[in-house]
């Protein structure tokens, strides 16, 4: 963007209108941004997401940045949009929900709606599927705080293993636990990624760190990724993990001594103090500035391929969505620069979320303001737009997933269905009807079984999500998956058995050979991970046989995991750790072992 451009827009009085600003952006040829909805049939869209028909159902958040105190009505709504003719723009709206307050997120499925709603975690129920609310929201969670203004929790979104995530920002110290429990039991927790059981309503903290992540999503091999602000911009999600964080020092453990890195290797700023790094042309290059809100690991199957598996987030001062590549290093990746994506062209251009649909086309919320998080003064409350960006006409997808049969939302789970959206909304229906009895068995034996050859790789991997989702573990199914040929379906396989924290004696004679001996730094990450699921008393022997891989010394994530699994027993059995020590081919576990024995000492 040269000056004179950049010096004209900021000196712009109104957003483009709803109906110009498409034609002011500027995508990658062949491309084409076409207006969904914009205002007045939509304002403030902090939050959507899709339901299984196809339809974007919408937070209309206009609370911020002035929260309603708890127990007060508000003015947010959920709003649904849809889109019956396929052109790219809605034609029908309806609202769900209204009078609702402080509402920065949704999620829709097992018999309604779940929202994110300071100070609490919310269900509207509407079991029917009549799109009328079945009864006020059940309150799940409370002891989120009211005092984090924009560093609140955000982004409900189903994970592969069938719970709810969510994220929470670094100014907002909550205690979180159902309605009426004590605070000695309650879980704090600030800024990190949490978790929240469709069925059992359990809640877990998954990882900790960073600054205000508000963006969330998968790839195809089911490894999580959260976008952030002010430090950089993208972590990977690893259940145990513990983050660089902007400020302050994680409390979440005990005798942390490290931090896990971000695993991108750039900023999308030129450098500098993150208060500085604001619109400045100088910045343009480096991607627009320090705060990414939305996150998308595009899985579609509209965008060419060279697009796929590519991390897309909303850059806020940039006024641009950026665009970073994957590459696989060691136990996870590292996120490389790619070239901007989008322009928005237009200093009142916010975006806030993107996420692909059923026909492969990405929609784009756009909050439509000159300021941004931190402006808690002057709001437009009047504004906002969503955005549909397809790679020519994308085919229309009139769908309605709640109709098909078992072996049909079993046969989307296969990559032959190249777009992911149908994997994921036919893995939670399928939750769904096995909670619910009704899942058909012959259907659920099929996702795993142990003559299935592993042809299609991909999609034996969401067959196994499903399969953990829809009923029990059995033993024999467990093994064969723990031998997969394929490291992250064995990495997964780990991760899912040691999710209550206990095995068959089998089960863990096999996780212990699989320490000593699985070539892949990714499956020795799952089992790192795992550890701290494990009883304290049983970690050693899978801890010491991942110490031996001496090879792991410079992974960016498996020293420190390693180290965060083992702690417990090093602060508890000063002659165990003494033994680990010796036999420790890591030198960071090595040392921090040491450090750790050292102060016990004093």
């Amino acid at each position: 963007m040269n000056a004179l451009l950049l010096a004209a827009i900021l000196v712009q009085a109104a957003p483009f209108k709803p109906d110009e600003a498409p034609g002011k952006m500027t995508v990658p040829d062949g491309f084409k941004v076409r207006l969904f909805a914009g205002e007045p049939d939509v304002v403030q869209p902090m939050g959507f997401t899709f339901d299984d028909r196809g339809r974007l159902w919408v937070v209309e958040c206009v609370s911020y940045p002035k929260w309603v105190p708890p127990g007060q009505e508000g003015q947010d709504r959920i709003v649904i949009f849809e889109d019956t003719d396929g052109d790219g723009k809605f034609d029908t709206k309806k609202v769900f929900a209204d009078k609702l307050a402080n509402v920065s997120g949704l999620a829709v499925g097992h018999g309604g709606v779940w929202i994110t709603a300071l100070p609490v975690v919310s269900f509207i129920p509407d079991r029917n599927g009549d799109d009328v609310p079945d009864g006020p929201p059940e309150i799940l969670l409370d002891g989120w705080d009211m005092k984090a203004k924009h560093n609140v929790f955000n982004k409900p979104s189903w994970g592969p293993d069938g719970w709810l995530y969510g994220l929470n920002g670094i100014l907002s110290n909550s205690r979180v636990g159902k309605p009426g429990t004590p605070d000695a039991e309650r879980i704090p927790m600030n800024c990190g990624v949490w978790r929240l059981h469709p069925v059992t309503k359990k809640f877990e903290v998954v990882c900790t760190g960073t600054t205000n992540p508000w963006g969330i999503d998968w790839d195809d091999v089911g490894r999580g990724f959260i976008t952030n602000c002010v430090i950089k911009h993208v972590f990977q999600v690893i259940p145990g993990a513990h983050y660089d964080r902007m400020f302050g020092e994680d409390k979440s453990a005990p005798n942390l001594y490290g931090l896990i890195p971000s695993c991108a290797d750039h900023i999308h700023w030129a450098g500098g103090a993150w208060q500085d790094a604001r619109g400045q042309e100088k910045h343009s290059e480096a991607g627009g500035g320090h705060a990414h809100v939305g996150a998308m690991v595009y899985l579609g199957d509209n965008w060419p391929d060279d697009y796929r598996g590519h991390l897309f987030t909303l850059n806020l001062h940039g006024h641009r969505m950026s665009h970073d590549v994957f590459e696989p290093k060691g136990s996870g990746v590292v996120a490389k620069h790619a070239k901007d994506f989008l322009l928005g062209n237009d200093p009142w251009f916010r975006g806030l979320d993107c996420q692909y649909g059923p026909d492969g086309g990405v929609f784009v919320t756009d909050w439509t303001d000159t300021g941004e998080c931190h402006n808690y003064d002057k709001v437009d409350l009047t504004n906002g737009r969503i955005y549909k960006v397809t790679y020519g006409d994308a085919k229309p997808a009139r769908i309605d997933l709640a109709k098909s049969s078992d072996a049909e939302l079993a046969a989307l789970l296969d990559s032959g269905r190249k777009n992911a959206w149908f994997a994921r909304h036919a893995q939670r229906l399928l939750q769904e009807r096995a909670i619910a009895g009704k899942l058909d068995p012959k259907v659920r034996a099929g996702l795993v079984h142990p003559t299935r050859d592993e042809s299609d790789p991909i999609g034996d991997l969401r067959r196994l999500w499903a399969w953990h989702v829809t009923g029990p573990k059995d033993e024999p199914e467990i093994l064969v998956a723990l031998d997969n040929r394929f490291e992250h379906h064995r990495a997964w396989a780990v991760t899912l058995e040691l999710e209550d924290g206990q095995a068959s004696p089998k089960v863990a004679a096999k996780l212990l050979e699989m320490a000593k001996s699985d070539p892949s730094p990714v499956v020795r990450l799952a089992l790192a991970s795992g550890l701290q699921r494990l009883p304290v008393a049983e970690r050693a022997p899978i801890a010491e046989a991942l110490m031996a891989h001496e090879e792991d010394a410079a992974d960016a994530q498996l020293p420190l995991m390693i180290w965060y699994g083992i702690e417990p027993l090093v602060s508890s059995d000063r002659d165990r750790a003494v033994a680990l020590i010796a036999k420790a081919k890591i030198p960071l576990v090595r040392q921090y072992t040491t450090r750790r024995l050292a102060a016990m000492a004093k």
